[in-house]
């Protein structure tokens, strides 16, 4: 190999370390924003409104997609990659539809919205079976 292709591969090791750092960093700072404001709203009472639970789920779902994404940055396997995007995918609609404000207009919007991420939630259910028949069917046959 020469030498500036060995820099440029140490460069790009060096800098996926340190995206993984800064994401781990941001992870730790959602949670921990998450979990003070869980509980300044439990100390308030406040918790259990409709408006509070609908800012505290949109957190989780938030801080649940940026623990996908540094889930991702660990993956060496290209099924569970993609399994990982379908996740990414429902939590986003998810959070889609919880965002939407409840009115009539939006009604076919959030149609569409639950019958893609019901779709999604399909995919995801076949995909996670899909993976367990070939991994058994891979420790049946290394077995024989």
């Amino acid at each position: 190999m020469l030498q500036w292709e060995t820099t440029l591969t140490n460069f790009t090791k060096y800098g996926r370390n340190l995206f993984i750092s800064i994401m781990v960093i941001y992870l730790f700072a959602c949670i921990v924003g998450l979990s003070l404001d869980m509980i300044s709203l439990g100390l308030h009472g406040t918790i259990f409104d409709f408006p509070s639970l609908r800012v505290i789920l949109n957190d989780a779902l938030y801080t649940l997609i940026v623990l996908a994404i540094v889930k991702t940055l660990f993956i060496n396997n290209s099924f569970d990659y993609a399994i990982t995007f379908l996740e990414i995918g429902f939590v986003v609609i998810l959070r889609k539809l919880i965002l939407i404000e409840i009115i009539p207009e939006e009604l076919w919007l959030m149609v569409a919205l639950g019958l893609i991420s019901a779709l999604f939630f399909g995919l995801i259910l076949a995909t996670s079976k899909i993976n367990k028949d070939i991994c058994c069917k891979t420790t049946e046959n290394s077995l024989h």
